[in-house]
């Protein structure tokens, strides 16, 4: 339920991040060791915007299991969140060497190039994004985040048929301010969450609102 309102396919947000919440802290009551528990915990914590209790509770999560790959690449996210880029990048670089699939590469690969955005690296940030598009170009996120790089860069023609990519697999994600709405008030990480990722996708075409 959590990893469904984290990637925007939950239909009754509210009801399901209280629902998961109720079911985490009952199995971690029982038992405190449960480290995927602690980690959909720290996602949770995330979207309630509660970015430090997150991300002790996703610390803990790597202590108890270090070698779980998603739990740095939520820390990293959390890191980007917290303002923190260069710890994001670290930590998500971290599970994408312990990944065992490829399939979930793309999302450790657009953490990556927000990070990067984030500390102004816009060229590593573009080549990380493409990266994340190609290893899966199904995800609207993957094409968003190119096309905030790609409007920094000022490759604006790519820049608007990446965010026109984006908003084909998810026509809902049109506007910030749909953004925030269909996700608990919060801008989500990936896609529009700084000054840099708003300007690049302002210049591919996006509206401000």
């Amino acid at each position: 339920m959590g990893t469904n309102v984290a990637n925007y396919w939950s239909t009754s947000v509210q009801q399901d991040v209280a629902r998961a919440e109720q079911l985490l802290l009952q199995a971690l009551d029982h038992d405190p060791n449960i480290a995927r528990a602690r980690v959909a915990l720290g996602l949770l914590r995330r979207l309630h915007n509660r970015l430090e209790e997150a991300r002790i509770e996703l610390q803990k999560a790597i202590a108890l299991a270090p070698h779980f790959a998603p739990a740095f690449w939520i820390l990293g996210t959390t890191l980007i969140l917290l303002g923190q880029p260069d710890a994001a990048i670290l930590e998500t670089e971290k599970g994408l060497r312990l990944s065992p699939s490829r399939a979930a590469v793309p999302i450790a690969y657009t953490i990556l190039s927000q990070g990067h955005l984030l500390l102004g690296h816009v060229e590593q940030a573009v080549e990380l994004a493409r990266k994340a598009c190609a290893g899966n170009p199904r995800l609207y996120f993957t094409h968003m985040c190119l096309a905030a790089a790609l409007g920094l860069e000022g490759s604006l023609d790519e820049a608007r048929a990446a965010l026109a990519e984006a908003i084909k697999l998810r026509p809902e994600f049109d506007s910030p301010t749909r953004l925030r709405v269909l996700h608990l008030g919060q801008t989500p990480v990936l896609g529009v969450t700084r000054d840099n990722d708003r300007r690049g996708l302002r210049r591919a075409g996006m509206p401000d609102e």
